[in-house]
């Protein structure tokens, strides 16, 4: 898969095809055309950023904003994302704001994401993912992303959101179709059923805590709503919708994603069998080598801004290819090597500036234990299909598999 040469070529960032081969024309693009611009498959053009330093000084840039409503007209907003009343209700969020809006709803959550609440969930974790296992270890053989990375870390943010058992598998079914559909217009039409059946099971989760508050993030951020906060009902609505997808589905990635680096890396595998005490850096090279997160959320040039030697113009999207940073011979030695032991390894897994991922804290320690549990009761773990076979999910945001069959 080569780099195409017309005018704002259509780069199918979607497709199997691309995640197969994205490493690659990565490398091709850092060389050539490090500021590249592409055409969407909506018909609306955008800017992919793949150095390293080019992608940190976007994401730190406030000329770029997340929040593009002032920008675009509604027929541009509606090329761009989910129709008009899913997307009041789904990108309220603080992913999806610029400040002051985006300091205020972050301070309502971060303080259910310090180091000190993390680490507290510590034990529940590691519960959880002997449980899991303990219902496979006699079969002999498991696909590891149906088996163990999805049901983990759905089982803590649903506790941790005070969502029943019985409704977690749903949440795999409307959290896939929301992430694949993003900018693509056929596929934000089929999402739309699965998209209302989450907003409505929310509404019902919200009018249940309201009239009988608990213990948990969803009823704090009703509180919060009510004693003065300025949490608007779309802002709650999108705030859940977004602790739900991405509690879950970056660290569902990073645990499968760091099972297959570990499994086509057998050496690498022998060492942190070896040397527990690197769990810490084998995490962080697995967010570097394969990390859950392709490209970073959109970002709009809210005004014309001169980079590198492009002009990006006011309205333009940009999207910054965080794999692409992390593979940059420029920042990392070695880059396409995969190393536990690696050094003063400075990925951008969780992006940076304000927007940096406030779930990163229990991301890693979520993968720290599922992979420390795997490797401590299934030392023998290995693929059991060509690895060549393996498919990457067509998603435009995250890198994950779609399965990773095993046998121990």
């Amino acid at each position: 898969m080569s780099i195409p040469d017309h005018e704002a070529p259509q780069l199918d960032l979607f497709s199997s095809e691309f995640k197969r081969n994205a490493y690659s024309l990565y490398a091709q693009l850092r060389e050539q055309e490090p500021v590249y611009r592409f055409m969407l498959p909506n018909g609306q053009t955008a800017w992919l950023i793949t150095r390293y330093e080019d992608a940190q000084a976007a994401l730190k840039d406030s000329r770029f904003i997340k929040n593009p409503h002032t920008l675009l007209s509604q027929e541009q907003m509606d090329k761009w994302t989910f129709p008009m009343l899913e997307r009041d209700l789904l990108i309220r969020n603080m992913v999806a704001s610029d400040p002051p809006d985006h300091t205020r709803l972050r301070n309502l959550v971060q303080k259910a994401f310090t180091p000190k609440m993390i680490e507290e969930l510590r034990g529940r974790i590691q519960e959880i993912a002997d449980t899991l296992l303990d219902e496979i270890q006699d079969k002999g053989n498991m696909n590891v992303m149906d088996d163990f990375a999805f049901p983990l870390p759905i089982i803590v943010i649903c506790e941790m959101l005070g969502i029943p058992a019985e409704d977690r598998d749903s949440f795999r079914d409307w959290s896939n179709a929301i992430v694949r559909a993003v900018h693509l217009p056929e596929k934000i039409q089929e999402a739309l059923p699965q998209i209302r059946s989450f907003i409505k099971y929310m509404g019902q989760l919200i009018e249940e805590r309201r009239n009988d508050p608990d213990e948990d993030l969803v009823s704090s951020l009703i509180q919060a709503e009510t004693e003065g906060e300025q949490l608007t009902e779309n802002e709650l609505y999108s705030m859940i919708f977004l602790l739900i997808v991405a509690g879950h589905e970056t660290t569902v990635n990073l645990i499968g994603n760091g099972v297959f680096a570990l499994l086509q890396h057998p050496e690498q595998w022998e060492k942190l069998q070896s040397h527990p005490e690197l769990i810490s850096s084998a995490v962080e090279e697995i967010l570097r080598f394969y990390g859950p997160v392709e490209l970073a959320s959109s970002r709009w040039a809210g005004e014309d801004v001169p980079f590198h030697e492009q002009l990006i113009r006011k309205g333009d999207m940009i999207a910054v290819a965080l794999a692409s940073a992390n593979r940059d011979e420029a920042q990392f030695i070695h880059p396409d090597r995969f190393d536990i032991t690696r050094k003063n390894n400075r990925h951008l897994a969780f992006g940076t500036g304000i927007h940096h991922c406030l779930g990163a804290p229990l991301a890693r320690l979520e993968g720290q234990i599922a992979l420390l549990t795997l490797l401590r009761r299934m030392p023998k773990l290995r693929l059991s299909t060509d690895p060549g076979t393996l498919q990457w999910v067509p998603a435009y945001v995250m890198r994950g598999l779609v399965e990773l069959p095993v046998e121990f």
